[in-house]
């Protein structure tokens, strides 16, 4: 989650549709559009290959690629989406993965149903996979059973009621690894098992304030070891974040995320991390190759 991104997907947004039917604070257009452009050329400065997928007019969730599928060592698995609006993505995002050259190595199938927020990598060879009312028990089971070609450990938590099934409540909500020893967290809705698991590796948790929870505060991606991106508005979670050596990038989020509660981590799909180049990166969090344009 945190080695160095250098190839990433990202799907541009429907200016159009019923934002409201899918649980949107409707967003002015021309912001949506300004917004989204600015997200990629700040990944592009980054150091980040962007592979641009057309937007898919009506389906204004689908801006959020990161849900449909994740991409693994071996290539793509495309998810079942419990949200009816979003049912088709899955197989939009088939069609942007071969268009980037990435194999289908999986599906899942049958009453097996995830969003790709549910789903933290800890390290090459673990996956966190939580149950939620996006994604169900069968979910985790077919991801165990594909994820066994890859030596990959799959664990299973269960994220809280909180608001209920009609709102999205997903484990990236509450949980982004921004280091191998670092990780930002919403504590009162992070599973407990979790915490005990984090405290067991030795990862140092920043915390993420009420306030800034709803602004997308916890929702944080790293393109390099310390290296974040966040959406803008969270100024607490930035000062802690630079307090423990990270470079933090903002980008404005007002109608392209906080409308319809997708942070940077949900509006990609990354395609390559380079772990093998964290080995000789400066521990201070900075990479020679990167010039920031800190908040």
């Amino acid at each position: 989650m945190s080695a160095p991104l250098r190839r990433v997907l990202v799907r541009r947004p429907s200016l159009t549709g019923d934002f409201e039917a899918a649980d949107w604070r409707v967003p002015d257009p021309s912001l949506l559009a300004r917004q989204h452009s600015d997200f990629v050329a700040l990944l592009s400065t980054l150091g980040c290959s962007v592979e641009v997928a057309p937007a898919v007019d009506g389906l204004v969730d689908a801006v959020y690629v990161r849900d449909p599928g994740m991409v693994t060592a071996r290539g793509g698995i495309l998810f079942q989406m419990i949200k009816g609006v979003r049912r088709p993505e899955p197989s939009l995002l088939a069609d942007a993965l071969a268009a980037a050259g990435v194999p289908i190595v999986g599906s899942l199938s049958d009453d097996a149903y995830a969003d790709g927020g549910d789903i933290v990598w800890l390290d090459p060879s673990t996956l966190i996979v939580a149950r939620s009312y996006r994604t169900n028990a069968a979910a985790v089971a077919q991801l165990r059973t594909l994820l066994a070609a890859e030596s990959v450990s799959v664990i299973s938590v269960d994220l809280p009621h909180d608001r209920g099934p009609d709102h999205v409540l997903h484990l990236m909500s509450v949980l982004s690894p921004v280091d191998d020893d670092l990780a930002v967290v919403y504590p009162p809705l992070i599973p407990v098992p979790l915490m005990e698991l984090l405290s067991a590796r030795g990862v140092t948790l920043v915390p993420v304030d009420a306030d800034e929870y709803w602004t997308l505060g916890c929702n944080v991606l790293a393109v390099a070891p310390r290296v974040v991106v966040i959406a803008a508005g969270n100024p607490r979670t930035g000062s802690a974040l630079k307090q423990h050596g990270c470079e933090v990038h903002k980008y404005d989020a007002s109608d392209l995320s906080v409308k319809g509660d997708g942070g940077p981590t949900c509006l990609t799909q990354p395609l390559w991390r380079n772990r093998a180049s964290v080995t000789n990166r400066h521990r201070g969090g900075q990479l020679a190759s990167l010039e920031p344009d800190v908040e």
